[in-house]
C-alpha cells in the first residue's frame, strides 16, 4: 500500500510540475528568440552568404562607428566597441532578423548633449593630461565616455522597465507619419551638428531649444572663417559616397561584392593626411591615433545618473521607436512577426550590458554589425561626410509628404508639425507632440463617424466549372467594415480578417460559429447560411472569393489604408480573390499611394451586387445554390 501511495503521489507530483516545466520552456523561447531560430539554422545554405554579408557590414561599421562616436563627443575608439557588444546582445534577445544594433546617429547626438554639458571642452585644460592605464587615453576622454556610458545604462534600464510594464502594447500610438517626421527631424539635427566639420570652422557647442537656428545664425555671422580646403574635401567626399552607393544599389544584382566606399575613402584620407600633414599645413582637425584592444569592463559612474535623466529618456524612446520601425519593416517584407514588447527588453539589455564596456548608446540601424579597427590619423571632415551620407535614407523621407497629402491631409499636417517641433526642440519632444496630436485628432474625428445600417445576408455558395475537375464548390463571403480605419484599429482589422480567412481554409464551418468567435471584432461578417453537406473540408489550394463592404469607412488615415492594402495582398497570397465595394473616391485615391508600389492594388466596385456580378462573369459561374438580397 505504501508503494502504491508513493507511486500515486509521484504521478500527481509529475502532473503538477510538467505543465510548469513546459511553461518555463515556452517562456525561455519567447524571451530568448535565439533558442527558436538557432536549432533550425541551415549551415549548408546560409553560412556562406551570411558570412560574406557580415564581412561587408563589418567593414562599413568600422567607418560609421568612428563617425558616430565623434558625433557623441567621445573618442572614436568607443564607437568601435559600441558596434560590437550591442550586436551580440541583440542577436540573443532581439526578434528583428534583418536588423542589427550598434552605434546610431540619433542616440549619439542625444548623448552628446549630456557629455558636452557635464564634461565640456573647457574642462580639458583643468584636468590632468597624463595618460591612464586604460587604452592610454587621458582622464578627460575617460570622463566623457563615462557620461555617455551612464546615458546608455540609464536609457537601457528605462527600456527594461517599459518591457516589465508591457508598454510595447501601446506602440500602435506610434503612427508612420509621426515616426517618419521624428526621424527626419532628428536627421536634420545630426546634419546640422556636422556643419562645423564640413566647413572647417571653430564653433562652440550649441544645443537646447532653437539650437538648430542658433547654429546656422553663427555660421552665417562667421562665414568668413570657412576653410576652403575643408569645404572642398567635404564636397568631394559626399559626391564620391553618394555616387558609389547609388551605383552599388543599381547594380547589386549583378555584382557579388559591394565596394566598401566608406572604408576606401577613410584609407585614402588617412594616407593623404599622413603624407601632407594636413593638421599643421591646412589647419584641419584630425581624429588621431585609434588605440588597439578591448578594455576590461567597468561600471558606469552612478553619481551622474541623476544628471542625465533627460538624455536617458530621449535615448530610450527615440532609439526604440527608430529601431522598432526598422524591425517591423523587415518583418513585413520577409513575412515574420516581431513582438513589440520583446524589443523593449532586447534594446534595453543592448544598452545596459555594453555600458560596462565603455559603449555609447545604441539602437538598430540599417547596415549595423560588429567590428574593431586600429589605424592612424583620419580627417574630421571625411567622417562628417560619412555621417551626412549615412543619413540619406532618413532625409529623403521628405518625399513622403506627397504621399500623405494624397492619402490624408491631416496626416500631412501631423508630419509637418512633428518635424517642426523636432528641429525646434528635440527628437523626444517632437515624438511626444506627434503622439498627443494624433490622439487628439482621432478622438475629435470618431464622434463624427456616421452609423451604418446593414441588412444581414445569407452565405452564398457558387458552383464553378473548371477544365480540370468539372464543378467545384466555391464560396463568396461578404464582410462589412463597421468603423473608420485609423491607426487605433488598423492592426486589429488585419488580425480579424486573417482569422476569418484562416478558419475558412481549415474547415468549412457554419457561419454562425464564425460569428460567435468574431462577435467582438471590428469586422461584421454579413454572410450567413449552411455549407453544402457533401463538402466537409475545402481544398486549401482552391480559390475563394471575398467582398469587403467599405461603406462603414467614413474616414481613414495613412496607417488604416496601408493595412487595408496589406490585408488585400495577404488574401491574394492565400488564394482569396478580394473585391471592395462602396469605396469613396478619396479611399480609392489613397490606396494608390499605400503599400508596395509594385504590388497589385485592390479592385473597387460601386456596390456589393456589382462585385458579385463581376465574380459571376469572370469565373463563368453556372448557378447559385443559395443567395440573399443586397
Amino acid at each position: 500500500m505504501t508503494g502504491a501511495k508513493r507511486k500515486k503521489k509521484g504521478m500527481l507530483w509529475s502532473k503538477m510540475h510538467t505543465p510548469h516545466c513546459e511553461d518555463f520552456k515556452q517562456w525561455c523561447r519567447r524571451r530568448l528568440p535565439i533558442l527558436e531560430w538557432a536549432p533550425h539554422y541551415n549551415l549548408k545554405e546560409n553560412l556562406l552568404p551570411d558570412t560574406m554579408s557580415g564581412i561587408m557590414l563589418a567593414v562599413q561599421q568600422v567607418t560609421q562607428g568612428l563617425a558616430f562616436a565623434s558625433l557623441s563627443s567621445v573618442h572614436p575608439v568607443f564607437g568601435l566597441y559600441g558596434s560590437l557588444f550591442p550586436a551580440i546582445i541583440y542577436a540573443i534577445f532581439g526578434m528583428g532578423r534583418h536588423v542589427a544594433t550598434g552605434t546610431f546617429a540619433l542616440t549619439s547626438l542625444i548623448s552628446a548633449n549630456a557629455v558636452e554639458r557635464l564634461v565640456p571642452l573647457s574642462s580639458q585644460n583643468l584636468s590632468t593630461q597624463s595618460n591612464t592605464s586604460t587604452l592610454g587615453l587621458s582622464d578627460f576622454e575617460l570622463q566623457r565616455i563615462g557620461v555617455a556610458a551612464a546615458v546608455s545604462f540609464l536609457g537601457g534600464v528605462i527600456q527594461v522597465a517599459m518591457f516589465a510594464l508591457q508598454l510595447g502594447r501601446a506602440t500602435f500610438l506610434l503612427t508612420e507619419p509621426v515616426i517618419s517626421a521624428m526621424t527626419t527631424g532628428a536627421a536634420t539635427h545630426v546634419v546640422t551638428s556636422q556643419v562645423k566639420y564640413l566647413l572647417g570652422m571653430k564653433m562652440p557647442y550649441i544645443s537646447g531649444p532653437l539650437g538648430f537656428f542658433y547654429i546656422y545664425t553663427y555660421v552665417f555671422e562667421n562665414i568668413k572663417f570657412v576653410r576652403l580646403e575643408a569645404l572642398l574635401l567635404s564636397l568631394l567626399s559626399i559626391v564620391v559616397l553618394v555616387l558609389v552607393k547609388e551605383l552599388n544599389e543599381q547594380f547589386k544584382s549583378k555584382i557579388k561584392v559591394v565596394l566598401p566606399v566608406d572604408l576606401v575613402l577613410i584609407i585614402a584620407a588617412s594616407f593623404a593626411c599622413y603624407c601632407t600633414n594636413m593638421e599643421i599645413t591646412y589647419g584641419l582637425e584630425v581624429v588621431g591615433h585609434i588605440p588597439e584592444g578591448i578594455p576590461p569592463p567597468r561600471a558606469p559612474p552612478m553619481n551622474v545618473l541623476s544628471a542625465v535623466i533627460t538624455e536617458a529618456f530621449g535615448v530610450a524612446l527615440v532609439g526604440y521607436v527608430a529601431s522598432l520601425a526598422l524591425a517591423q519593416g523587415s518583418a513585413k517584407k520577409y513575412k515574420y512577426s516581431v513582438d513589440d514588447n520583446q524589443e523593449f527588453l532586447a534594446h534595453g539589455l543592448s544598452n545596459v550590458i555594453p555600458s560596462f564596456f565603455f559603449c555609447i548608446p545604441s539602437a538598430a540601424a540599417m547596415g549595423r554589425t560588429a567590428g574593431l579597427y586600429s589605424t592612424g590619423a583620419k580627417t574630421q571632415c571625411v567622417l562628417a561626410s560619412i555621417i551626412v551620407v549615412g543619413l540619406k535614407g532618413m532625409l529623403i523621407q521628405f518625399r513622403d509628404l506627397k504621399k500623405y497629402w494624397n492619402v490624408d491631409k491631416i496626416d500631412w499636417g501631423i508630419w509637418v508639425t512633428t518635424y517642426v517641433f523636432t528641429i525646434c526642440f528635440a527628437a523626444n519632444v517632437g515624438l511626444l507632440f506627434g503622439v498627443v496630436c494624433t490622439l487628439a485628432i482621432v478622438i475629435g474625428r470618431f464622434p463624427r463617424a456616421k452609423t451604418l445600417s446593414i441588412k444581414n445576408m445569407k452565405e452564398m455558395e457558387l458552383k464553378v466549372k473548371t477544365e480540370t475537375d468539372g464543378e467545384t464548390l466555391r464560396q463568396v463571403k461578404i464582410i462589412s467594415i463597421n468603423n473608420p480605419l485609423v491607426f487605433l484599429n488598423a492592426k486589429k482589422f488585419h488580425t480579424d480578417l486573417m482569422n476569418i480567412i484562416q478558419k475558412e481554409n481549415v474547415s468549412n464551418q457554419l457561419l454562425d460559429d464564425i460569428s460567435k468567435c468574431e462577435q467582438n471584432t471590428l469586422l461584421n461578417s454579413l454572410s450567413n447560411g449552411n455549407c453544402n453537406d457533401d463538402v466537409s473540408q475545402p481544398c486549401l489550394n482552391e480559390k475563394s472569393f471575398l467582398i469587403l463592404d467599405c461603406s462603414g469607412v467614413t474616414f481613414f488615415d495613412y496607417s488604416g489604408v496601408s493595412m487595408l492594402v496589406e490585408a488585400y495582398n495577404d488574401c491574394k497570397s492565400r488564394s482569396v480573390d478580394v473585391s471592395l465595394a462602396h469605396c469613396t473616391a478619396s479611399l480609392i485615391k489613397a490606396m494608390k499611394y499605400c503599400g508596395n508600389p509594385d504590388s497589385e492594388k485592390p479592385v473597387s466596385f460601386d456596390s456589393v451586387s456589382a462585385a458579385l456580378s463581376n465574380i459571376y462573369s469572370s469565373k463563368n459561374l453556372s448557378k447559385l445554390s443559395d443567395h440573399g438580397e443586397v
